[in-house]
């Protein structure tokens, strides 16, 4: 069993440093912040892996609020960076024409200029 945690400690160990690694060498911000992402999952996994040693279930509302933790910010990072870096080039299976205005005449019945809300008198 202790050879198991010691190989165990080891492997995160590497992958701790390997994620640093790549935090730093990172091209975009998006890889650092997937990166940091990743590094508090390895950071889980060795707290997990210190209650399995110990066989005390002390650390496991640390472990619960830091999976939150890291669920928050993985939403987070998704949230924020719907898109790559380069947004401004066009993709291959984008009409570039979508990106022009329809033209607004103000003589045509269908443009209301209620940009497609409802426009009744109700409570909502």
């Amino acid at each position: 069993m202790t050879i198991a945690i010691l190989l165990a400690g080891a492997i995160l160990a590497i992958a701790a440093v390997l994620v640093v690694l790549r935090m730093t060498l990172g091209p975009t911000m998006l890889d650092r912040a997937i990166s940091f992402d990743v590094l508090a999952a390895v950071l889980l996994a060795g707290i997990a892996l210190d209650v399995a040693a110990d066989r005390d279930a002390d650390a496991v509302p640390i472990l619960l609020v830091l999976t939150l933790l890291g669920f928050v910010g993985s939403v987070s990072i998704a949230r924020f960076f719907p898109g790559s870096d380069d947004v401004d080039e066009p993709r291959l299976d984008e009409d570039p024409s979508a990106d022009e205005p329809a033209s607004s005449d103000p003589a045509d019945p269908a443009d209301d200029g209620t940009l497609g809300r409802p426009t009744g008198g109700g409570l909502l």
